[in-house]
This record gives C-alpha cells, structure tokens and sequence, in this order.
C-alpha cells in the first residue's frame, strides 16, 4: 500500500479559493462517498481534512495505483468547487508515499499551521478521522497514518515549547481591538457563532471586561449556553439585522456557506451609529462578511488571513522548538514506513500459513486413518513429522538444485539465514 495527500492550505491559495473547497463535518460521509464512487476501480481509502486554512485529501491504495489516483483525485476535488483542474492545480501541492506522511503528521503538531503549533488543528484532525470512518472509507493505512499522526502530535506538545512562544487567532484578535479603542470596557463585543473558535475569542474578550457581550448562533440553545458563561446575552442570527449598529466590536465564525453580514446590512448600522467607527473580524472559512464590507471607510475588517502576520512572530526559542519537533517527526515518518514496507508481505505470509495449513491438516488426516487402523501411534508420529518436514523443504532443495553460479550462491545465502539461523555455517 503507499499514501498520498492532495491539497491546499493558507499558504498556497487565497481564502476566497478554500472558501470554495470548505467542507462542514456533516458533509464529509456523503463527499467521501462519492470520492470513491468516482474512483470504484481502484477503490482507494481516503480521508478529507477540511478546516478554515485547508483542505487536505489523504488517499491509501495499492502501490502500483496511487499514482494513477492523483489526476482524478484533483479533478473530483475541483469538480466540488465548480474550479477548473488548471487553476485548481496551480494552487495545490500534492505528497507522495514517505512525503505524505511526514505532511501529516507536522499537520497534525501543529507545524504546519497559520499559528505555529496551534492545538485546534488536532482536534480538526481527529473529528476527519471518525468522519471516514463513519463514511466506510478510512481502512487500515490510513487508520495507522492517523494514529501514528495522533501519537507524534502529542510527543511534540510534550516535549518541545512549539505552540508556547505564539499567540492565536482569538488573542490577536483582541489585541487589534485594543489598537483601535482606548479601553475595552467602554466597548460591545457581538459575537456570530458558538463553536469553539468564537469560545476561544469570547474568553479572551471577557478578560479584558468589556461593557456588553452577545453571541448570536442559529441555534438559540447553543448560543444560550455559550452566552451563559460568559454573562452575555443571547441573540438569533435573524436579530442581526436589527441590532448590529449596538456593537463596536464583531467577531464572526460560523459553518454557513454563504455571507451572513451583508454590505447592506453594515452601510445601515453605520449610518445609525453616526459613522462611529467598528471593528470586525471575519474568522470563517467560507466568508461570515461580504469582502466588499472592507471598503467603507469607518469599518475595519480582518479576515483569517489579515491576522496572519500578526500571529506569526519567530523567536529562537520557538525554532529551537520547531528543529526538535521535526527530529520527533523523522523519527515517526521511519517508524511508518517501516511499518508500510512490512505491510507489502502480508499476502505472501498469508499464502505460507494457508499452504502450511493444508498440509498440516492433509498430514493430520493421513495420521489419523493410520491410528484408526490400529497402527503404532509412534511410528505414526514418525511419518507425520517426516512428511511435513519433506513438504516444508521440497520447493527449497527444487530451487536449490535448478539454480547455477551466481545464483545458487545468494539462493544458498538466503536458504542459509532462513532454515539456518543460529545453527552454524551451512555446510
């Protein structure tokens, strides 16, 4: 079996294009479903990885057609997108066989996130995994890929300080904030979603005690409960309209797969607020905001991207960090491939034990007539032993003796270590 990953990430396409390509777990099944459908020939495993910086497909299949999988992997993957293969191609990278693995696993500790080290993308990573599983798709390989994805991600958070030296998404986004108002207290935070981004970003928004808080989901229950913790009010995503004029401060990260902010909707709470000025932030994958927001002049919209380079400050301690991680994942990476090349001898393992199977049981049955016939159990015993002794080595002394020069010594030197290990020399 060999493994490849297809995708594209914040570093090799624009956010409108993976906005495109997003995927909400729910989805994931039926997509990958019809991922192999599309591919019923070779029947690969897979698994799709599908968060707010990327889309990755990881595929498993038979050495000799993985290869082949890569062209209509893309196309399938731009089909879903409604992109053409060119442009989608121009902005995917494609890993193959040990690469692919080294891939997943620096996803999987965080290395080859927006924020170095961030522990969401694990918990993103494992969600993928029961979704394919789910889905029937996930198989053997690529269950040990993940699983040897998890176990590296977990020696390199407790080993090394990579994640400790950075700051997130949602403390950026408080920071930003804090550049552009006086003081925090004086400001109203809404929030738009309730999943565990917009948690992380309400924590940190509540410590700074802001003057109000709300969080507005489509699920009035979820919102309630989020809400609860923090001591803000609850509000419909229906309210949004009406209310959004209140709020100095808004932070948006939901699953919907269209704009929820519209221009319109922004114009009008500007125009209430007398143009005082309000900040927001756009953390979804899809778009929460219509980009076109970005250019009227009192607001100040940041998207995933805008906040990268606020989030990525190098220090030595965290390349330090970083080199020591990367030793764990070389370590890992051998470790899989060893695994994967002792994976390719199972059929023929399999073969031996049913070929040794029908002799032992043909050889059972012979001795078993035999004692029923009222022979000597022993020399019963004798036959047997020297029947499958005569089966096991039959084929061996065949190719032994078919073979010439230098051929029959490296057959000798393999008979030797195989039927002669520990026993001395062959004579």
């Amino acid at each position: 079996m060999a493994v490849l990953a297809l995708g594209l990430n914040h570093q090799t396409a624009p956010l409108d294009l993976r906005g495109r390509l997003a995927f909400a777990p729910a989805q994931l099944p039926g997509v990958l479903q019809d991922f192999r459908q599309r591919l019923q020939r070779a029947a690969p495993e897979a698994a799709l990885l599908s968060t707010c910086n990327r889309t990755e497909l990881y595929v498993a299949a038979d050495a000799g057609a993985v290869r082949d999988i890569a062209a209509p992997a893309l196309s399938w993957l731009a089909a879903q997108g409604g992109i053409a293969d060119h442009t989608l191609r121009a902005h995917t990278y494609l890993r193959e066989e040990h690469d692919a693995a080294r891939h997943a696993f620096r996803v999987a500790s965080g290395l080859d996130s927006m924020v170095l080290g961030e522990p969401q993308i694990l918990g993103q990573m494992k969600e993928a995994v029961r979704e394919a599983d789910a889905a029937g798709t996930l198989g053997t390989t690529l269950h040990q890929l993940f699983q040897r994805s998890f176990a590296v991600a977990k020696e390199v958070r407790s080993s090394t300080e990579v994640g400790a030296h950075s700051i997130s998404m949602a403390a950026a986004s408080v920071r930003l904030a804090a550049q552009l108002f006086e003081d925090l207290c004086d400001v109203r935070v809404l929030l738009v979603g309730a999943g565990e981004m917009i948690e992380l970003v309400a924590t940190h928004f509540a410590a700074r005690e802001p003057k109000s808080m709300a969080v507005a989901n489509r699920t009035l229950d979820r919102g309630e409960k989020l809400a609860a913790r923090f001591g803000a009010q609850a509000l419909r995503l229906t309210d949004l309209a009406t209310c959004l004029h209140e709020y100095d401060v808004v932070v948006s990260c939901t699953a919907s797969s269209l704009p929820l902010i519209g221009l319109g909707a922004v114009e009008r709470a500007l125009k209430a607020r007398r143009h005082k000025p309000m900040f927001m932030v756009d953390l979804a994958v899809p778009r929460d905001i219509e980009p076109e927001v970005a250019q009227l002049e009192d607001v100040y919209l940041y998207t995933v991207d805008d906040l990268s380079a606020i989030v990525q400050v190098a220090s030595e301690k965290r390349l330090a960090a970083v080199q020591q991680a990367e030793a764990i994942i070389d370590a890992g990476v051998q470790s899989f491939a060893h695994w994967l090349d002792q994976r390719s001898t199972v059929p023929l393992i399999q073969a031996l034990n049913r070929r040794a199977e029908e002799w032992r049981e043909a050889e059972l049955a012979r001795a078993r007539k035999r004692l029923a016939k009222g022979e000597d159990p022993v020399a019963v015993m004798e036959a047997l032993s020297q029947a499958l002794s005569q089966k096991m080595l039959h084929g061996t002394f065949a190719e032994l003796h078919a073979s010439d020069g230098s051929q029959r010594e490296v057959l000798a030197q393999t008979i030797s270590r195989l039927f002669l290990r520990g026993g001395g020399p062959a004579a």
